[in-house]
């Protein structure tokens, strides 16, 4: 289900990444975009052609600026929720707390963050005799690949680990 959802989420930015130059090309004068009532009633109809003119490429260039930023946060958006999923080329790591308690490593584990994410283990790398409440971990993302490695703060053992939710 998560995977169906990741896959949905990168249609989503695909198409995103569309929007912008989608609406320029449609941009319509703004005498077209109103009715000659309302156009008569915000007074442009007073306008000169080259008045009307400069209007409307200021209001094409604010459309510009305005969709790009839409698509620049709506991009990251779907990155900073499908991290862990994907790699998006970003070596930043993921920085949270474990929501709760934290026994040691073990393969299987899954571990609950507290931003949501839910992680599993999937190698043997054994973290034993360990209990603490609510950890600060670090997953950063491998080198090459879409491998994902879980670290716990104050320890230097790490384990390889993959985005279940």
């Amino acid at each position: 289900m998560s995977m169906l959802r990741s896959l949905s989420s990168l249609a989503l930015l695909a198409a995103i990444a569309i929007v912008p130059a989608a609406a320029f090309a449609q941009q319509q004068p703004i005498e077209r975009e109103m009715s000659p009532q309302e156009f008569k009633a915000a007074g442009l109809d007073k306008l000169t052609p080259e008045e009307l003119a400069r209007l409307n490429g200021w209001l094409g260039r604010k459309i510009d600026t305005v969709a790009n930023a839409a698509a620049a946060q709506a991009k990251d958006k779907v990155e900073q929720e499908n991290r862990g999923f994907f790699h998006f080329g970003s070596n930043e790591p993921i920085v949270a707390r474990i929501a709760g308690e934290f026994r040691g490593f073990g393969k299987g584990r899954t571990y609950t963050l507290d931003n949501g994410q839910v992680w599993r283990q999937t190698d043997g790398a054994a973290l034993v005799g360990v209990k603490l409440d609510s950890p600060d971990v670090r997953i950063n993302p491998s080198i090459s690949g879409n491998a994902w490695y879980l670290a716990v703060k104050g320890y230097n053992t790490r384990t390889k680990v993959e985005r279940v939710k």
